[in-house]
């Protein structure tokens, strides 16, 4: 029998801020989390795109010190997102440990500063130095490194899926998460991802032509999702956690329901790595109505993957069209927080989350004049003061990965 799955907890270090007051008051009032690029020491003249988005603000991270031992920043950002979870759950040390609570997260690649730290010492002193690199080193840097530090920390001993697909590691996350409770494997699963602050990351994507480049100067100017004048993506940072639950134990043990996730869907285009595609995306948003049980006009609300790149733009909303027609308000979150990488999905889910609770839709930064080459859809250049009873959270990934998952407002669970 397929159980219902529930959305009782989470929690996001972004851009933007971190919890639910600070995010909201951004999303409200527009407060971009696009700072300038900063100087991690690899900074040069070949690399355009001088802007990110950044979280400047520190943090009381309250980690000892054998735990900090197997963490570089990535799973710093992924340790925090998980305790604040499960610190407001209400879940027992007994049932966290019990081996029915599974973990899936994600990163894009792990740590990428430690890796550099690893490759320098073994590439500019070989014969000296390689025994200086030892097994904690790759604990810090390897690509499992977020999920696996969650495990230890909090004694977890259920299923573990490390998820690393780019821009849908963490909504892949979530998706594989709630099929393990969905499906009897597990009762609660942590899900989310984090990605650290990279400047390699920032180089990848201004070699391929794919960053925003024409706003060094104004860097909360951009992203601008949708907007005629969008010129690429802005790489940026952050960890975010969600708790999935089977709906009745959560129900009688009372705790808080946020949302329900009613549907999932994951497939790849088969054919470019890079490039968005039309069918592969429209597909994906039709097997995860398919996968609710809903019709398409049930959806009053979708989250774009909206980069602001010239032709993901366009396509996705071509997909949109096709799909919803123009029932549904769209919004494009990366425009407050730039392009989280793997984290993106988690991001963008809890601030969806949020909106629902508070009965509002954030405008999409930028969007100053809609591309006449994207589809006529319901776009939020304004904020909008409106209940929200499902949303769409769509992402999209190199290497042709798609996923769409659909939730229903907390409040309209019974």
């Amino acid at each position: 029998m397929k159980r219902r799955v529930v959305i009782t907890a989470c929690s996001a270090i972004t851009p933007i801020g971190y919890g639910q007051e600070a995010i909201v008051q951004s999303l409200r009032h527009g407060i971009s989390g696009v700072k300038p690029l900063r100087d991690d020491g690899l900074l040069s003249g070949h690399i355009h795109s001088r802007v990110f988005g950044t979280v400047d603000y520190p943090i009381a991270y309250e980690f000892n010190r054998s735990q900090r031992k197997t963490m570089g920043p990535v799973a710093y950002y992924a340790c925090q997102v998980a305790k604040d979870v499960l610190a407001t759950s209400g879940l027992s040390k007994e049932f966290i440990e019990s081996g029915r609570l599974g973990v899936a997260f994600g990163s894009t690649h792990g740590s990428p500063t430690v890796q550099r730290e690893i490759y320098k010492t073994f590439f500019q002193n070989l014969e000296t130095e390689f025994s200086s690199i030892g097994a904690v080193d790759y604990l810090r840097s390897m690509v499992h490194t977020t999920a696996v530090n969650i495990t230890r920390m909090f004694g977890i001993t259920g299923r573990v899926i490390a998820s690393s697909t780019a821009c849908t590691t963490s909504s892949q996350a979530i998706g594989f998460g709630y099929e393990m409770i969905k499906y009897g494997m597990q009762d609660a699963m942590l899900c989310g991802g984090a990605d650290e602050y990279d400047t390699t990351t920032v180089a990848v994507f201004d070699n391929l032509l794919a960053c925003s480049v024409a706003y060094n100067n104004s860097p909360s100017s951009t992203p601008r999702p949708f907007d005629k004048k969008r010129d690429g993506l802005v790489v940026g940072e952050g960890g975010a956690a969600v708790l999935l639950e089977e709906y009745e134990s959560a129900k009688k043990r009372g705790a808080t329901i946020l949302g329900e996730v009613i549907g999932f869907a994951c497939n790849n285009n088969g054919g470019d790595l890079i490039l968005p595609n039309l069918q592969g995306i429209t597909d994906t948003l039709r097997l995860a109505l398919a996968d609710a049980a809903i019709e398409a006009e049930a959806v009053d609300y979708i989250s774009a993957h909206a980069t602001a790149t010239k032709m993901g733009d366009i396509i996705e909303t071509q997909a949109i069209e096709a799909v919803y027609g123009q029932h549904p308000y769209v919004t494009g979150l990366k425009s407050y927080t730039g392009h989280t990488m793997g984290t993106c999905g988690a991001i963008e889910l809890i601030m969806t989350l949020y909106m629902m609770a508070e009965g509002f839709l954030a405008p999409t930064l930028n969007l100053e004049e809609v591309d006449p080459r994207c589809a006529r859809l319901k776009y939020t250049p304004e904020v909008i003061e409106a209940r929200t009873h499902i949303a769409s959270i769509q992402n999209f990934a190199f290497g042709g990965v798609n996923t769409c998952l659909l939730v229903r407002n907390g409040l309209e669970v019974n």
